[in-house]
């Protein structure tokens, strides 16, 4: 039986991770995003996935900035720390170093690179599942960067077969295996959307929420349009839905999280420094980005928050 997690629903934020001039983990910026995101009504907060560069931190960075974001959140927020490689050992090391630091659950990326069958994948997930007992774990599918899709069926399965692996943050865009999944999963299963500009068809498809790029902009109307969705007002939820979905969009023009980070950067709410391979955004995609903002009211105010 799937174990229960009521609280996994509505608007979780894939958190950017700040750094400073010379690329080190800006830990005070870090803490006062986590405090902004609480503010703006955000009650689920996923540090050092693809927004944040999982990537590229260090073992002792991707625990410090889980921890961070733990301690910023002071139990006004859950934190679903991303632990996944392609290494199913050092996933299993990440997700109980997550689990020290008090994490409430851990995302887990389909491994890349490696591109592992199905029975692969189901291997994998299991393994790191066993090495956490409790720990509530979120599946997270995007096969544009693995390269490898968790299918349905797999998904399905792992639902049934492993009691703490209690959801699935999909990102696939392929509307019928979600649906699958939707339509067959156990009392308790969760689904999340892994795009912004699909949460609101998915969430009237029976999905309980987002893993959010966008709410690191605009955490107040994102976390407004996840629950708008989620109560069935679906006329004030279209609405801000295309509100946001130039700005939903923008954010992909070139690879998460460049854009985001500009923008943010043009917000004011940190220093738009990346990890390489990752560098900044070209200076037509700033341009638009700038547009996007100005449109939705975010310019010309101050906005920096403080660290």
């Amino acid at each position: 039986m799937t174990q229960r997690v009521e609280w996994l629903r509505g608007c979780a934020t894939a958190l950017v991770t700040p750094f400073t001039a010379d690329g080190g983990v800006d830990e005070a910026r870090m803490r006062a995003l986590v405090d902004r995101q609480i503010a703006g009504g955000v009650k689920l907060l996923v540090p050092c996935g693809t927004t944040g560069e999982g990537a590229t931190l260090t073992a002792e960075e991707q625990t410090r900035v889980i921890r961070i974001t733990v301690e910023a959140g002071r139990g006004r927020a859950r934190v679903i720390a991303g632990v996944g490689t392609n290494s199913t050992a050092v996933a299993i090391e990440r997700a109980k170093a997550a689990r020290a630091t008090g994490a409430d659950a851990v995302l887990v990326v389909a491994p890349y690179y490696n591109k592992p069958t199905q029975a692969g994948l189901t291997a994998h997930f299991t393994a790191v599942a066993a090495a956490v007992p409790g720990v509530p774990v979120v599946l997270y599918n995007v096969p544009g960067r693995t390269a490898s899709n968790i299918q349905a069926p797999t998904v399905l399965g792992l639902a049934r077969d492993v009691e703490n692996i209690v959801g699935v943050k999909e990102a696939s865009g392929d509307f019928a295996q979600i649906m699958a999944i939707l339509r067959d999963r156990p009392q308790g299963f969760r689904v999340l959307s892994g795009d912004d500009a699909v949460t609101l068809p998915l969430v009237a498809l029976g999905a309980d929420g987002i893993v959010s790029v966008v709410s690191n902009e605009v955490p107040d109307l994102m976390a407004r349009l996840s629950e708008l969705a989620l109560q069935g007002k679906w006329d004030e939820a279209r609405a801000l839905h295309y509100r946001l979905l130039p700005l939903m969009e923008g954010n992909f023009i070139e690879s998460n999280p460049g854009p985001v980070k500009a923008a943010m950067a043009l917000q004011g709410l940190l220093e738009e420094t990346y990890r390489l391979p990752l560098v900044p955004v070209q200076e037509k995609t700033r341009a638009r980005l700038r547009e996007l903002l100005q449109e939705l009211g975010l310019l010309g105010k101050p906005r920096h928050v403080a660290a």
